[in-house]
């Protein structure tokens, strides 16, 4: 993919009929006057003007410019996002009017505008820019930012996003950003895909539903002494939309959704869903402590957890991942050297722990004795 386009453009690429007022080096008065809009140029070339004043190393010419911009009327703006004009133009468009639905859209669909750009604008666009993003498929496959990008926006459709997943796959296209794509990817591949259409499906509803449904709040709360789990009723609802879902529902969810979301699916049965999960990018080191102690989760996600550096900072992950009969007991026994006396005596005594981490355990409390 293009670098990002910057501002200032280079003089030798402004239109000649600008450079007497858009060159870095012109006349600071006859800047400062096409800065107020004060000059006879009109349409793109207006738009293009100003936005290069915007990034003009005088403050006072930059600072006008920039509220010219801001008030142009909109049978000004709007044409302008669909002219041939500089990348670097467009990009700052796109950076100035972030919320403006009718400039994300013309610039959306404007051949004209960088790859970096559309990216940018995928990151948070209403769905109605992201089904316009999403039909220029030869843009996609060019830059596969653009099909990271608009995965992770919540707004885009779980149909569109089964689209864009199956477009990587025939294409053979790697996006790292994505947890578990290539399980992703066969996962869409084995199922069919909706074709694009006008109104979001019943299902685009049911998952956005879910995502709006979901919360900051843990899922479940655990007995730390008898390890039992017990959903909290006002997650029913969302864990029986979770348990509806196809995989690669789940797996979108894992990225999209919140603590909820993620301590349901981390339990889910299907390694992959809990494995998106857990290396879920949001996942963080409380939800992680959770999951430590859990006696739903698998032996993949308790490996994970113990192999991740950022999180075995944490004491009380490593005493979790000792105490949990479901830790590989390799890893548990790599993590006795840590624990503190009190904790080596109550593992010694735990119930369902393996034998020879008990009995290490009961070793290692005695040397704090001798």
């Amino acid at each position: 993919m293009q670098a990002i386009p910057t501002l200032p453009i280079p003089t030798h690429a402004l239109p000649e009929r600008l450079r007497r007022f858009a060159d870095p080096n012109a006349p600071g008065p006859a800047k400062m006057m096409a800065a107020r809009g004060m000059v006879p140029v009109k349409g793109g070339d207006l738009v293009l003007l100003l936005v290069q004043l915007t990034a003009d190393q005088d403050p006072g010419v930059s600072q006008s410019a920039s509220d010219t911009l801001i008030s142009l009327p909109e049978g000004v703006l709007f044409p302008a996002c669909t002219e041939d004009l500089p990348p670097a133009i467009f990009h700052e468009l796109a950076l100035r009017f972030p919320k403006n639905d009718e400039v994300l859209a013309r610039l959306a669909a404007n051949h004209s505008v960088a790859d970096a750009t559309i990216a940018m604008i995928s990151t948070h666009c209403p769905e109605r820019i992201t089904e316009i993003i999403a039909t220029n498929q030869q843009r996609l496959i060019d830059a596969p930012a653009i099909i990271e990008a608009l995965y992770k926006n919540r707004n885009t459709r779980m149909s569109t996003a089964d689209r864009l997943i199956e477009l990587a796959a025939r294409h053979d296209l790697e996006i790292t950003g994505i947890p578990m794509f290539e399980e992703l990817k066969r996962a869409v591949l084995g199922q069919l895909i909706a074709e694009p259409s006008d109104e979001p499906l019943p299902s685009d509803d049911a998952f956005s539903k879910a995502l709006d449904q979901d919360s900051d709040q843990d899922a479940v709360e655990v007995d730390a002494v008898e390890g039992t789990e017990e959903t909290k009723k006002e997650f029913v609802p969302l864990q029986n939309q979770i348990r509806d879902m196809n995989i690669g529902e789940k797996i979108r969810m894992a990225l999209l959704g919140n603590a909820a979301a993620r301590s349901i699916l981390v339990r889910d049965p299907n390694r992959v869903v809990a494995m998106a999960a857990i290396s879920s990018p949001t996942m963080g080191e409380s939800e992680a402590k959770n999951a430590a102690q859990s006696r739903e989760v698998s032996e993949d996600v308790l490996r994970y957890i113990g192999r991740k550096r950022e999180w075995l900072r944490s004491y009380e992950i490593k005493r979790h991942l000792c105490n949990n009969p479901k830790t590989p007991l390799a890893l548990s026994m790599t993590f006795l050297a840590h624990l503190r006396r009190n904790d080596l005596r109550a593992l010694s005594r735990s119930r369902g722990i393996p034998s020879p981490l008990k009995q290490a355990a009961k070793r290692r409390a005695k040397q704090f004795q001798s």
